[in-house]
């Protein structure tokens, strides 16, 4: 009779452990579970604050074109210049300053997409303005800053070369002619601004685009 009891007493003890280690086993794997959710959670949170901050950069950190204009040339058949010749745009000058709520801009570290009548090329910042360059000057800048525009009162002038991004014997920008520029500065913000060649160059040494 007592074995028949120390035997159940026993089987209840087994049955005890049994349960006891299920119920360990299923908190770590709960706690293993909710380490993964908040690993989960804080990263894909801290992706999303980062994408917002992105977006927004991307947004605000523009550069605002302020006004362009066109020199005028007068060339011959040849590219020399001819009182009597036709009149072209070769060089766009834009001032610029930095939009409302940006950050600085690095205009050294910016590109400008140039699609034209004539050709499509992707300009960078450079010493000289030619076929593949801008160039950045001051206008106003207090902490000669440039090329960086570090203040909301800066305003620097940005040189196109319209003959040089045309190419061999093609002398600038026509009468009517249009072209988009594409500036992205390094936030990947993409500021747009139409040139608009006016239908007459005749006896204008510099004209609005």
């Amino acid at each position: 009779m007592k074995d028949a009891i120390q035997q159940r007493l026993n089987n209840r003890g087994q049955v005890g452990i049994g349960t006891l280690i299920v119920f360990i086993a299923m908190v770590l794997v709960a706690a293993i579970a909710a380490g993964v959710l908040i690993n989960t959670a804080g990263f894909l949170q801290s992706k999303s604050e980062q994408t917002g901050q992105d977006s927004t950069a991307q947004v605000s950190n523009r550069v605002q074109v302020v006004s362009g204009f066109g020199n005028v040339t007068t060339l011959d058949g040849t590219g020399s210049y001819s009182a009597t010749g036709k009149e072209y745009v070769d060089e766009i000058n834009l001032t610029v300053m930095r939009g409302s709520g940006s950050d600085d801009i690095n205009l050294s570290t910016a590109t400008i997409e140039w699609i034209g009548p004539n050709k499509a090329k992707t300009l960078v910042d450079g010493t000289n303005a030619n076929a593949t360059q801008f160039n950045v000057s001051s206008i106003k800048d207090e902490d000669d800053s440039v090329p960086v525009l570090n203040g909301q009162d800066d305003r620097f002038t940005i040189t196109l070369n319209a003959s040089g991004i045309a190419g061999p014997s093609v002398y600038g920008l026509e009468e009517g002619q249009t072209v988009e520029l594409r500036l992205t500065t390094q936030y990947g913000a993409v500021t747009l601004y139409r040139v608009n060649v006016p239908q007459s160059l005749s006896q204008e040494s510099a004209v609005t685009v």
